[in-house]
């Protein structure tokens, strides 16, 4: 009897979490949803602000085009839905916040929380510095680099998955102090091991700016150096990070150790 009454009360906690992971997965789905409906109406214009860049650089007399029927119509509508996933980023994120702070310790919610909202805006930074510094640049090099008597016409659902593959990839990048501060936090790694490790971050920064860039020195560099500087502000915000919560650790320990002396 006492093993059914223990199994129940183990199951209850399970499905009401349950339950309110289902219901903050719908919140979301409904955000994502209402941003989607109010952008819907400025698909088009959407797309050609996103453009932009390639079309200012396009030769005269020279236009986007669709290959596939459907094209016109759905392109803009699939970068509407990614635009309202992008702008329900910060609700998503608080959605997935509220969901696991009740089972964090006070200390790791004063560090994962601060952690969500950098990391957002650093992707968001990731992006902007794409479409306002890289993709003039890029979309610069190709265009000119076309050979003579070859007119170039980029399929606009090609160029939609290339941008937002450039996107991703300036967002992940620009999340290198995040992902330091990570992995002095877990312990993997000391900051001490990391500063040793610097030449080989900056060689393998400007690898990173290698694959992802057409292959010209500026593009390169305008990767490699941001992911450089961004290690080295991890660095800097691990350290401190290290000394504060060493120092929240002995005030914690002498805390402990006055209460087990009034307990004696």
């Amino acid at each position: 009897m006492k093993k059914n009454n223990a199994d129940e009360a183990t199951e209850q906690p399970f499905i009401s979490h349950l339950i309110e992971l289902r219901d903050r997965l719908l919140r979301i789905v409904l955000c994502v949803l209402l941003v989607f409906l109010g952008l819907s109406t400025y698909a088009n214009q959407i797309y050609t602000y996103l453009a932009g860049p390639l079309l200012k650089h396009l030769p005269q007399n020279s236009t986007m085009i669709a290959i596939e029927v459907a094209s016109p119509f759905f392109i803009p509508f699939k970068l509407a839905l990614v635009v309202a996933i992008f702008i329900s980023v910060p609700f998503i994120l608080y959605q997935f916040w509220a969901f696991v702070a009740p089972g964090l310790y006070q200390r790791e919610r004063r560090m994962i929380f601060p952690l969500l909202i950098a990391s957002t805006l650093l992707f968001y930074l990731g992006v902007v510095f794409a479409y306002f510094v890289v993709f003039p640049l890029i979309f610069g090099f190709l265009t000119a680099a076309a050979p003579v008597g070859v007119a170039v016409m980029t399929d606009i659902g090609k160029y939609l998955d290339f941008v937002l593959t450039l996107f991703f990839a300036f967002g992940i990048c620009f999340e290198v102090p995040i992902f330091t501060i990570v992995l002095v936090w877990s312990g993997m790694v000391s900051t001490a091991s990391l500063a040793e490790k610097r030449p080989y971050v900056i060689v393998g920064a400007f690898v990173i700016g290698m694959l992802l860039t057409p292959p010209d020195a500026i593009s390169q560099t305008l990767l490699a150096i941001p992911m450089w500087m961004l290690f080295e502000i991890g660095l800097l915000c691990s350290r401190l990070f290290v000394r504060k919560n060493q120092d929240d650790e002995k005030s914690y320990d002498n805390a402990l150790e006055y209460f087990e002396d009034d307990d004696d």
